[in-house]
């Protein structure tokens, strides 16, 4: 049987997997073919639905790892699994918040450039407080930081810049001063992390704005352009620096 080929998926975690490795999944997380499977047994707590994330599919009671990277868990929840890669090409995925640049202007939607294969659409509707009279002024060149609504690869990607709610929370035109530019995946994981290091630890050494897109892109703008490319420099080197050696540079540019 396949399951009996696989490896237990709590003993790989933080080891490379490569596509096509097969993990068990524990006692706990068994599913039937039909979905979750509901415990009436008397004093077993429900336990939360698995998240299978980037890199694994189901596969069977198991997960079939399908990029190359490192493995990771998250117990919180139901519990998550995810491979940790340095892919740099980014494929749209529902509710991602994302840094795409408008491309072109088609009637009532726009054309955004988001880094994956086809580009996304964007209503002029999809701005708050926009109306047929109120239109948003977005130009041809400008970023916008929206959130995926529909992504899948039978149907062409569409954005918002509001919430469930109608707010913007955030999202919409970002400003025309600062600057773009494009990490690997893995890296925006670690930024767009709860009390990430890097980011406590550059805020302390000039006050700066921050945009993060889960597709690889970051706009950084500072009071200067000196200090914004500093950052812009510590951003990339982050990626194949140790925190020390990081710490170290940013004792060097602070002057301590």
């Amino acid at each position: 049987m396949a399951a009996e080929r696989g490896a237990p998926a709590e003993a790989l975690v933080g080891q490379v997997v490569l596509p096509g490795d097969l993990l068990l999944l524990p006692a706990h997380y068994d599913e039937d073919a039909e979905g979750e499977r509901l415990r009436l047994s008397a004093g077993t707590a429900p336990q939360g639905r698995l998240l299978c994330g980037p890199g694994l599919r189901r596969s069977g009671a198991g997960l079939l790892v399908t990029k190359c990277g490192l493995l990771r868990h998250r117990p919180a929840g139901g519990g998550a699994f995810w491979v940790d890669s340095q892919q740099k090409r980014y494929v749209p995925v529902k509710g991602d918040h994302v840094i795409g640049i408008v491309t072109a202007k088609a009637g009532d939607v726009f054309r955004l450039d988001v880094g994956g294969s086809e580009p996304a659409s964007l209503s002029y509707l999809a701005f708050e407080g926009a109306t047929k009279r109120n239109r948003p002024n977005v130009q041809v060149g400008d970023l916008i930081y929206g959130q995926f609504v529909v992504a899948n690869k039978d149907m062409e990607p569409e954005m918002v810049c509001i919430d469930s709610s109608g707010k913007s929370s955030g999202m919409g035109i970002i400003g025309q001063d600062g600057f773009l530019f494009k990490v690997s995946l893995g890296l925006i994981r670690k930024l767009l992390a709860p009390k990430c290091e890097i980011i406590q630890e550059l805020s302390q050494l000039y006050p700066f704005e921050l945009v993060l897109g889960m597709n690889g892109r970051i706009w950084v703008k500072a009071k200067t352009v000196q200090q914004t490319l500093i950052i812009v420099n510590i951003l990339e080197a982050c990626e194949y620096m140790t925190a020390q050696q990081r710490k170290q540079a940013l004792a060097k540019l602070s002057g301590n």
